[in-house]
């Protein structure tokens, strides 16, 4: 494979029924880089007729695709799994010529490998259902079945990544599948539909679209056909989300959204491990990940020695070519992101924070890119806009508190609530603060993007609603049906049809 990718060999058409083709208005929008500026492609604009088509293949294969077995369908996800990890390298550059994911940081075809294996796999344990004889007279059992077909809408920050996470259970349930990719990242999920066409799945299974919230994503998501739509993204295009899946037929729906997820240091902590680790958590695709750990509270005791470890890793992360190996930070994913972390690099110099490093928009040695310097602000009021809303990029306030009562007051004073971080080595304290914090997951010595494949992922308050996991996914995607069998007693009679045991 040459390097970087041939510009003429990206996919860049919709995938649906089983076969590629333009957008049916011939709409397109174009992809630049945001690292150079310089035009990739002119990707498909799923119109509205490309939406309704796409979900009236997806409705037509479900009863087939439904029908086989766990063990049939999963020979298809093994397949997809084994094709997504023989195309690493071309995902990760697509990703980096795109977005401006750097190649070092970049782990995502292997983290949807590993679910689509699982899934290959599990989908047995979970839609298995369950007997009961405890009604005397009636033999009762439970039905475990796909909901219908699915929409699946992806953010730009972790395409591939969620892409495996949701689309992996919801085809190991039975359903079909639409699934729309972010316009600002939409390359690699159109190679992923190349894959799926090589792996044979049956036309109309899965189906892959590209274009923007509208009118593509909210065709979808007031569809009458999709039973069921899981989405990643932002708190106001979810809530847009749920209006519109009320509004028309009440299908269900799995929210991930945004966070301001709070990583809290007591004195006892390993320090070094603490600020290397939050760090990470920070500056983990330029800040754009909603687990990013964008608010530290550090004991007062032990904030100036983590103030200036913290200070002199985050230092050493090297702008540059998000092609280049030796990249750690690439540029913010599009200049709509960057005027908005530069709104709120406006917002910091307002306040009454402190600065102590960063600050300002920049660029990288071509002189074009859209990078943030990574930046750093202490003793912000909790009142701030910095410290209120997710700011999506390399920026974190770094507070002082006292006692643990103080800390929790202001971690939980937030309408975010999807990951939380604590350091400390004292273990009941962990536990103590742990179930004290207003958080979908908890992290103990250790931060984001730390998770854990068969624990539950999902937000409290407005970082979302239902959860993904290994264990956990294929739930949503399963209505459970009861059946009851009136039985007959050794006289022949069968037990009363008005029967009601609760």
């Amino acid at each position: 494979m040459s390097f970087p990718i041939s510009t003429d060999k990206i996919e860049t058409r919709l995938y649906i029924n089983g076969s590629f083709s333009k957008a049916s208005d011939n709409g397109t929008f174009p992809i630049h880089s945001p690292y150079t500026h310089d035009f990739i492609a002119d990707v498909s604009e799923a119109s509205v007729d490309d939406t309704h088509r796409a979900v009236a293949a997806a409705k037509a294969a479900l009863p087939s695709w439904s029908a086989l077995s766990p063990d049939a369908r999963g020979a298809y996800l093994k397949k997809l799994a084994g094709l997504i990890r023989d195309s690493n390298d071309e995902l990760a550059q697509l990703e980096a010529m795109s977005s401006g994911r750097p190649l070092s940081m970049y782990f995502d075809a292997q983290y949807t490998t590993s679910q689509f294996d699982h899934w290959a796999v599990a989908s047995w344990e979970g839609s298995q259902g369950r007997s009961s004889l405890n009604t005397p007279g009636f033999v009762s059992m439970t039905f475990r079945q796909p909901i219908g077909p699915v929409a699946i809408v992806t953010p730009w920050n972790f395409p591939v990544a969620f892409f495996g996470q949701k689309a992996g259970p919801a085809l190991a349930a039975g359903c079909t599948v639409v699934l729309k990719s972010s316009e600002k990242a939409p390359l690699t999920s159109a190679k992923i539909a190349s894959l799926v066409h090589k792996a044979g799945f049956p036309a109309g299974v899965l189906n892959i679209l590209s274009g923007h919230g509208s009118p593509c994503g909210s065709t979808l998501a007031s569809h009458p056909d999709i039973r069921a739509i899981n989405f990643t993204g932002s708190t106001a295009t979810g809530r847009k989300i749920q209006i519109a899946a009320a509004a028309s037929n009440l299908k269900r729906v799995i929210l991930e959204l945004g966070g301001k997820s709070p990583a809290i240091v007591f004195e006892d902590a390993d320090i070094d491990k603490a600020a290397s680790e939050t760090v990470g958590g920070i500056a983990l695709v330029m800040g754009q990940a909603c687990v990013s750990n964008s608010r530290i509270y550090v004991h007062e005791s032990v904030h100036e020695r983590f103030m200036d470890t913290f200070l002199t890793i985050y230092k050493g992360v090297k702008k540059g070519d998000p092609l280049l190996p030796e990249t750690t930070q690439g540029p913010q994913v599009d200049r709509l992101q960057y005027e908005r972390v530069n709104g709120y690099l406006d917002a910091a110099r307002a306040g009454q924070g402190k600065l102590e490093m960063g600050g300002h928009v920049t660029e990288g040695e071509n002189g074009k890119g859209y990078f943030i310097e990574p930046t750093v602000y202490s003793g912000v009021p909790e009142d701030e806009v910095t410290q209120k809303e997710e700011v999506f990029g390399p920026f974190v306030n770094i507070n002082k508190f006292k006692t643990e009562e103080e800390v929790l007051a202001k971690a939980n004073d937030s309408e975010f609530g999807l990951y939380a971080s604590v350091y400390t080595n004292d273990l009941s304290r962990a536990l103590r603060v742990a179930k004290a914090l207003e958080s979908g997951q908890v992290a103990i010595n250790c931060t984001s993007p730390t998770s854990i494949a068969d624990m539950p992922f999902g937000g409290y308050k407005q970082s979302g609603q239902g959860r993904e996991g290994y264990g956990y996914s294929i739930d949503e995607y399963l209505e459970t049906k009861s059946v009851f069998i009136a039985v007959k007693d050794a006289s022949g009679t069968a037990a009363s049809g008005s029967v009601l045991a609760r």
